[in-house]
């Protein structure tokens, strides 16, 4: 009888964390103080937004969605991005593979007083998802996604998972 407590308590544990889409995912990991932008509205021809790169750079070099800056997050400069972007007024997006550190650097840069902030709603994982082009170092289009991780990787629904 034990063992069968056992058993289900840990099928309990295991299933009952399971997240089950993406928005449940964020909901776990971010504190949403930085608002959304979807793929879906970066995508629009009219977006004239700064789009930044929160990724790492093996990352970043495998590929990127087009017209962004590699920032970082491991080492990641806020100083070089004020420098950079001297006007707290811009619109700024940020993104890494789902969008939980990408919403750690946009936290710092709405401290360091940036009003036009956001976090794309499920990184370069759902822009990859939604058929939009990704660049690779050489400014190619590419398939390739960094899938960051075999656990983080079932987000990425669409391209060739690449883990180095």
């Amino acid at each position: 009888m034990r063992n069968l407590f056992i058993i289900f308590f840990l099928l309990l544990s295991f299933f009952g964390n399971s997240q089950e889409t993406l928005q449940e995912l964020l909901k776990t990991h971010n504190t949403e103080r930085v608002p959304y932008i979807s793929v879906q509205e970066l995508a629009m021809p009219k977006t004239d937004a700064i789009l930044l790169d929160a990724r790492e750079l093996k990352e970043y070099n495998v590929s990127h969605i087009p017209n962004s800056t590699y920032v970082g997050y491991d080492d990641f400069d806020l100083d070089t991005v004020v420098k950079s972007i001297p006007d707290t007024s811009k619109t700024i997006v940020i993104y890494c593979s789902v969008g939980i550190r990408s919403e750690d650097i946009a936290e710092q840069l709405k401290k360091k007083g940036y009003t036009n902030v956001y976090n794309l709603f499920g990184g370069i994982f759902e822009w990859k998802n939604n058929n939009f082009p990704l660049l690779n170092l050489e400014g190619n289009e590419t398939d390739h996604v960094h899938a960051y991780s075999k656990d983080w990787s079932k987000w990425l629904l669409k391209g060739t998972k690449i883990y180095e």
